[in-house]
Order: structure tokens, then C-alpha cells, then sequence
């Protein structure tokens, strides 16, 4: 069965991000077709980038790196939930995915943002990144406004759009995984056969 992370893109205090990641999560767990996991960034602090060479080039020297490495590796896609601040992607969303490379390729992402403009512009940013990375990025996605769809601007209340856009995203998220897989088990025969 396909392992597929939900990436919580944001680590500022009062943010709005763990209604949104934890309605993904309660919301993919009961399609059956993937196993859904949260990964909150609070939990793996990393560093503004200072790796002395880029990850393309193998292993971290650092603990911190290898340990952020370790958790995203056995994933097979990626849902990543990201507010857009200033009209982009979260610093500590960028600096998560800059610290790896092989763990990201080859493997399908979706995206679940929120805004004021529902988070359009921080996704097209993070669909060029993550193609660079080698990611299939799929292309339904759900855009939650901070100003329309949070009660008293404090509770995420999803309606019933957001419901059946988040299904075809995971939808595609799945297959597109499942579709990718020879592709990551290809490359990490090229790994051992090295």
C-alpha cells in the first residue's frame, strides 16, 4: 500500500495549519486506498541551510539533516499543506525541501493551502520546486481562504467544495504514486548495484 506524508508547512505560533493538516489526515484515512501519515515541521527543526555541499551530492555530516532525511525517505508521495505569506511558499517549507533531494524524486505531491487569497501564489512557487526536485506535482488542488472559510477567522469550517476537491487531489496523489514506483524502486537498485 502506498505510504503518503501530509507535510504541516508551517511552524508559527497560533497558526492556522494543524485544523487544515488535520482534516487532510481525518479525511484521507477513511479512503483505504493509501496509509496517511502527518509530519508537523515543529517536530523536525532544521537549520536555515548550512550544508557544506548541496544534498544531491549524498549523506548530511549533519544529525539534524540525516534524521529529516530518515522521515521522509520511505514516503511514496506527499500532500503538502502550506500557508502563503507575502505572496510565497513559508521559509521553513523551502528550507525543509532544500535539505534533501533523492528523498523527494520520484514521487507524486499535492497541494492543500490557505490565505488570504487561498494560497494560490505559495503553490505555484512550490510547483516549480518540487519538479526541480524531480516530483510529479498533480493538478487538482484545494485553495482554503483565511478570510471566508475559518469561523470568527479561528475555525477552519471545510465546505462542501473543499470536501471533493481534496478527494480528486488525493486521488490523483495515490496513482500518481503508485504509478511512479518503478521509477523509485529502479533508482535505488542503481543505489545497491553501485
Amino acid at each position: 500500500m502506498m505510504r503518503i506524508g501530509i507535510v504541516l508547512g508551517s511552524t508559527r505560533p497560533n497558526r492556522k495549519g494543524p485544523q487544515v493538516a488535520q482534516w487532510v489526515l481525518d479525511t484521507a484515512s477513511q479512503r483505504g486506498d493509501a496509509e496517511f501519515e502527518l509530519i508537523d515541521l515543529r517536530d523536525h527543526p532544521l537549520p536555515h541551510l548550512d550544508e557544506p555541499a548541496p544534498p544531491m551530492f549524498g549523506p548530511s555530516v549533519h544529525e539534524a539533516t540525516r534524521a529529516w532525511a530518515e522521515r521522509i525517505a520511505p514516503f511514496d508521495g506527499f500532500v503538502l499543506v502550506t500557508p502563503e505569506y507575502n505572496g510565497g511558499v513559508p521559509g521553513v517549507l523551502k528550507n525543509a525541501i532544500d535539505h534533501l533531494c533523492a528523498e523527494w524524486a520520484d514521487k507524486a505531491v499535492g497541494f492543500v493551502s490557505y490565505g488570504v487569497s487561498g494560497g494560490a501564489r505559495a503553490v505555484v512557487q512550490l510547483r516549480t520546486v518540487c519538479g526541480t526536485l524531480g516530483m510529479a506535482d498533480v493538478s487538482y488542488q484545494v485553495a482554503i481562504s483565511v478570510l471566508t472559510d475559518f469561523e470568527n477567522h479561528t475555525t477552519f469550517t471545510p465546505r462542501d467544495h473543499h470536501v471533493a476537491a481534496l478527494h480528486k487531489t488525493l486521488d490523483q496523489v495515490v496513482a500518481w504514486s503508485a504509478a511512479l514506483a518503478p521509477l523509485r524502486t529502479g533508482a535505488a537498485t542503481a543505489l545497491v548495484d553501485s
